[in-house]
């Protein structure tokens, strides 16, 4: 079949929830996508964050083979090994004691919510069911997640939403004071507003965030679906900061291409779980957990994050004299370590349709970022090829 036919195909029979460009992609290997036509991409999306480790690695492809010839699926009726491992992996290597597998970020997102607010109805004399959210969040397309999720676009015709949640403005301290009330049970946050236009927190509001919840009862629950597992330059995007939560949600990254979610909890959180509060059919799946071991371990493994820090500070830093060179068509550069926007005056979809005319692939984080989200293993050369190639579409338009 060519392009075209699938194209047609997808278009007769998928439900159209996506706009794509007219590529189909075939086959990966590397930082590096291959449509049918034979076309090479250089891929800063990196399935949005999801190929962290690029496409066919070896330990990978390894670590699917032999445990899909051995168990591919039970259901949580029975224990395994690769999820009882990842679950201490996850655990030693976190400030969490109790993990939860599902299969996806806005599961994960889904669980915490409502073991957030197991929590606050079983925990205090007067329940606490009530959630802090912040403005130009996003936590997903499930209902829990959409209703915390801080952007009226998602919300439109979709309502009415999931009740008991108040919206606070990312990084200032006193708009969450002014909604803390009795009732609320948590304030969610994401460390860097990643799909809101990639905003990191600064120091002072997540430390403002911690200090408030334990003040006041209430759990500290952070996003790290897209910015976690190395995304930052640091395993955990909050280790940056010095703050921890009390829950974190984490997939994306972790599954190496393969579906898994996780939402990470302190004991006190765990001790108003009760068995059949919540469940997964397909959580801690056999293989996605064996994948994902392999993903851990290369990540925290000596030197990784070392060599992601290095080759984004470089990356940062020709960012921003592109910047300086063009100021009438960019604004400024946001994010840390390989979660970068760059914020244009004309639509970044101009600029993403120019980058793959040019066989790279970029995406966007609202209608004025261009995001790039490329493979933790991308090479300084790969970071200079793309800064080179923006310096060329900016010159041209």
């Amino acid at each position: 079949m060519r392009t075209a036919d699938i194209i047609a195909l997808e278009q007769q029979y998928i439900l159209q929830t996506y706009s794509r460009p007219d590529l189909v992609l075939e086959r990966g290997n590397g930082v590096y996508l291959f449509d049918m036509d034979g076309n090479r991409y250089l891929d800063f999306v990196s399935g949005l964050a999801v190929n962290a480790l690029g496409y066919g690695d070896y330990d990978v492809l390894k670590a699917i083979e032999g445990q899909a010839a051995k168990l591919m699926h039970v259901s949580n009726l029975y224990h395994t090994v690769p999820s009882a491992r990842l679950a201490q992996k996850l655990v030693e290597h976190s400030f969490a004691d109790r993990v939860f597998f599902c299969n996806s970020g806005t599961e994960a997102w889904e669980a915490s919510l409502k073991f957030c607010r197991k929590w606050g109805n079983t925990t205090f004399e007067k329940p606490k069911y009530r959630f802090i959210a912040m403005n130009n969040s996003f936590h997903g397309r499930t209902y829990g997640s959409i209703s915390t999720t801080g952007q009226p676009k998602y919300h439109k015709g979709f309502e009415p939403l999931l009740p008991g949640i108040d919206f606070a403005d990312f990084n200032n301290l006193a708009s969450v004071e002014k909604l803390a009330g009795d009732e609320t049970c948590a304030v969610l946050v994401e460390p860097v507003q990643a799909e809101g236009g990639v905003y990191p927190a600064t120091p002072e509001f997540l430390a403002g965030l911690r200090r408030l919840c334990d003040e006041r009862g209430m759990l500290l629950v952070f996003d790290e679906i897209q910015v976690g597992l190395g995304r930052t330059g640091s395993l955990w995007a909050h280790q940056q900061y010095g703050v921890e939560p009390d829950i974190m949600t984490l997939a994306k990254a972790l599954g190496g291409g393969l579906p898994i979610g996780v939402a990470l909890l302190r004991q006190k959180v765990a001790d108003a779980i009760k068995p059949g509060d919540h469940a997964a059919t397909f959580g801690a799946n056999p293989v996605s957990c064996a994948v994902a071991l392999t993903v851990f371990d290369k990540l925290t493994a000596p030197g990784f994050m070392a060599g992601v820090k290095e080759r984004s500070d470089h990356f940062h830093a020709r960012l921003h004299k592109l910047v300086q060179r063009w100021p009438e068509q960019l604004k400024e550069v946001r994010g840390r370590g390989l979660i970068v926007g760059v914020v244009t005056e004309k639509p970044a979809a101009e600029y993403i349709a120019a980058f793959r005319q040019r066989n790279i692939l970029v995406a966007s984080a609202g209608p004025n970022v261009v995001r790039f989200l490329p493979p933790l293993v991308t090479e300084q050369s790969h970071l200079d090829e793309v800064v080179d190639i923006f310096d060329e579409i900016l010159r041209q338009s």
